[in-house]
C-alpha cells in the first residue's frame, strides 16, 4: 500500500469492524448518543463532529429496516459497519454514559458484548 493510501485509510479509520444488535437496541443506542450533552461531549473528548460520524453509522444501519413490518422491527438483526476508531470510542461511550440513558439492562450488556467481542477481534 503506497503511503498516501495507508494515511488515507487510517484517516477513515481504519479497519471496518461489523456488529449486529436488535433493531431496538441500536435505535436506544442512537437515541443516547442524541442525549449527550455538550458538557458530557466534551467530557468524552468529542467534538459535534464526531457525535455525527457515530449516529451516521447508527442511521445507515437502521435504513436496512425499511419495509419491514412494523411488529418485526424490535427483534430486527441489524448489522453496523463501523471503523476500529469508532468501536473504541462507542465503547468508551456505551461504559460511561449510556447506564445512564438505557432504559433497559439488558441492551446494555448486548452492546457491550458486541463492542468488546468488535475490540477483541483487531488484537486477535
Amino acid at each position: 500500500m503506497s503511503r498516501t493510501l495507508f494515511r488515507r485509510w487510517r484517516e477513515r479509520g481504519g479497519r471496518a469492524v461489523h456488529l449486529v444488535l436488535p433493531f431496538d437496541d441500536v435505535m436506544e443506542f442512537a437515541l443516547a448518543l442524541l442525549s449527550v450533552s455538550p458538557i458530557e461531549l466534551e467530557a468524552l473528548g468529542w467534538t459535534f463532529a464526531d457525535r455525527k460520524r457515530l449516529l451516521d453509522h447508527f442511521l445507515a444501519a437502521g435504513k436496512s429496516g425499511q419495509g419491514t413490518p412494523p411488529d418485526a422491527l424490535p427483534g430486527l438483526p441489524i448489522e453496523i459497519a463501523i471503523p476500529q476508531r469508532d468501536v473504541d470510542r462507542l465503547q468508551r461511550f456505551a461504559r460511561r454514559e449510556l447506564p445512564k440513558a438505557a432504559s433497559n439492562a439488558a441492551m446494555l450488556d448486548r452492546v457491550l458484548r458486541a463492542l468488546d467481542a468488535a475490540s477483541h477481534r483487531r488484537r486477535t
